[in-house]
């Protein structure tokens, strides 16, 4: 299974950045939106990072123009009809997966793998939306997808050998460290990561510490770069919402259940970083 065109699906923060590290090993990649206006916001994120690079000296001019080169942009699903890997990364509305997954079924060639970004949507119900399950595969990359080493490769019950092999080896041509799971709520990194966040939440809700000493406490204490809330913020409180209730439904543990306090501050709109205003102020 020889990878040469990869296509991206969304063009915001992984998508960009995905685009950016397979363009960067040499791949062939069609990113696509829905939105001009998107891909061209995607396109410059992409430069600046790569300008970035090159006047650090971690990359040459040469080798920053040729990764640009090698990406074309398109506002229409049938560009990826010939690519050998699709790699989606939508935001995280299961309704959404499943439909540009069917249609991507229809329009890719039969040997197209088509692989998630998702964070937490189940795999085995993302490929149920196809004809070609064992081509469905997780492609989890953590953010930001540059700078970041671990892809999370997480098999559905049908996954082929031969495809999760193939991913394996085009995640180590794009410079990261590939760990495989299986399909499982929240799969491993989720299932693990947002329970502490929500822990830290419920430290604060309870008034045991203010949010700048439970993270320095985890900082200082755990030797973690970023502490539980400012993370939160930085992942956005709406999606550990989401990740938190898909591991309470689909392990059907109350252990799981979402902090009162991550609830009200989602229907406040206080997202963290995005909104301008979480646990912290931006």
């Amino acid at each position: 299974m020889d990878i040469e065109h990869i296509a991206v699906i969304g063009s915001g923060q992984m998508g960009n950045g995905i685009a950016q590290v397979a363009a960067c090993a040499g791949y062939h990649v069609t990113m696509v939106d829905i939105k001009q206006e998107f891909l061209n916001k995607g396109m410059d994120t992409i430069t600046r990072s790569l300008n970035k690079l090159v006047a650090k000296e971690r990359m040459s001019q040469e080798d920053a123009d040729l990764a640009i080169s090698r990406i074309q942009t398109s506002t229409d699903n049938k560009s990826c009809e010939n690519a050998d890997l699709v790699i989606e990364a939508i935001p995280e509305i299961p309704e959404l997966k499943y439909s540009t997954f069917s249609n991507l079924d229809s329009i890719c060639k039969d040997s197209t793998i088509l692989a998630t970004n998702t964070s937490s949507i189940s795999i085995d119900s993302i490929a149920a939306s196809t004809s070609r399950p064992q081509k469905v595969i997780g492609m989890h990359f953590m953010n930001p997808v540059p700078i970041m080493k671990l892809v999370e490769v997480i098999n559905g019950s049908d996954t082929s050998n031969e495809v999760t092999s193939a991913v394996l080896s085009a995640a180590e041509k794009m410079g990261k460290t590939p760990l495989m799971c299986n399909d499982s709520p929240g799969f491993v990194s989720n299932r693990i990561l947002c329970p502490m966040i929500n822990e830290a939440i419920l430290t604060y809700q309870e008034g045991v510490a203010e949010p700048e000493a439970i993270d320095g406490i985890m900082k200082l204490g755990m030797n973690h770069p970023i502490g539980p809330l400012a993370l939160s913020d930085l992942i956005g409180n709406d999606t550990v919402l989401h990740i938190m209730n898909v591991l309470h439904e689909g392990l059907d543990d109350d252990k799981y259940a979402p902090a009162p306090l991550l609830i009200q501050m989602v229907e406040d709109g206080k997202l963290g970083r995005k909104s301008g205003e979480g646990f912290y102020t931006y």
